[in-house]
């Protein structure tokens, strides 16, 4: 957020009240702060830990009339053991509850980091992290698919009995490229375009309103009534730092949800 204030500061309010800076990529590229580590690395490393201090000290000492704090945690983790990992999968969901559930808790801290004070950055608007667990939910369905059904789980991708015989070759190469391509991608940038999008979103209204708001009792004679849109732009970006809440929470369970149907797919390859 500093960086977008600095980046804001040296517009031209009275000839360009759009600004943007010369590179796109100081929206999201901080230098490093020592060798190959910058802020976005240890965002990562505060959000495991984050995880980790969370669920255990949620489920360490389980009381019979639990605290608000671990009755949170338990919600949580029933959450994705129930209506994920076995609501999804089934019976042998259980098996793939840990990484499920890492990987939603993970995700759901690194895209709140967007709206917490002080930070102000989700981790996931950096494709590196989507990316990565993308290719790990794939490399599991992979190899789940042919550990469970040998060469019968790509023959079964790519000639699939279930549709007429004319229509196999066209709906197996399609297939093909879906399951074993399309699926990691869309995946990882499903979840990084929407942090994106919001992240400049929320980023761009309330630095600019305020800014705008700013200047216009400092030097309203240059901004003029242009100053008047900075409460506007404000308030409006307040409204979408509350929608951005829920964003981060969708976006953990979407991507949670999509990596149990994959997991499921390779389990359960004749439904």
């Amino acid at each position: 957020m500093d960086q977008l204030i600095l980046a804001v500061e040296e517009c031209d309010f009275v000839n360009n009240p759009v600004c943007a800076p010369e590179d796109v990529g100081e929206l999201f590229i901080f230098e490093p702060i020592f060798g190959q580590v910058n802020r976005t690395v240890i965002l990562m490393f505060l959000a495991a830990a984050i995880v980790i201090a969370v669920l255990y000290f949620g489920l360490r000492k389980p009381r019979p009339i639990p605290t608000k704090f671990q009755a949170a945690v338990e919600s949580l983790v029933s959450f994705v053991r129930n209506e994920i990992a076995i609501g999804i999968i089934g019976p042998e969901g259980i098996k793939y509850f840990p990484y499920l559930l890492s990987v939603f808790t993970l995700l759901l801290v690194g895209n709140l980091f967007e709206v917490t004070p002080l930070i102000n950055f989700p981790i996931t608007s950096r494709m590196a992290l989507p990316a990565f667990l993308a290719i790990l939910t794939w490399v599991i369905f992979v190899v789940v698919g042919f550990a469970k059904n040998g060469i019968g789980y790509f023959t079964g991708v790519v000639w699939p009995h279930s549709v007429p015989l004319g229509m196999r070759p066209l709906v197996g190469l399609i297939e093909f490229f879906s399951t074993f391509l399309v699926r990691p991608f869309s995946l990882a940038v499903r979840l990084f375009a929407n942090m994106v999008a919001g992240h400049v979103m929320l980023s761009l209204l309330l630095v600019t309103g305020w800014i705008f708001t700013s200047n216009l009792f400092i030097n309203f004679g240059e901004i003029g009534l242009k100053g008047l849109a900075g409460p506007l732009w404000f308030v409006f970006g307040l409204g979408i730092f509350v929608f951005e809440l829920l964003v981060g929470f969708i976006q953990a369970y979407i991507f949670t949800l999509l990596s149990a149907v994959y997991i499921q797919t390779s389990v359960h390859p004749e439904h």
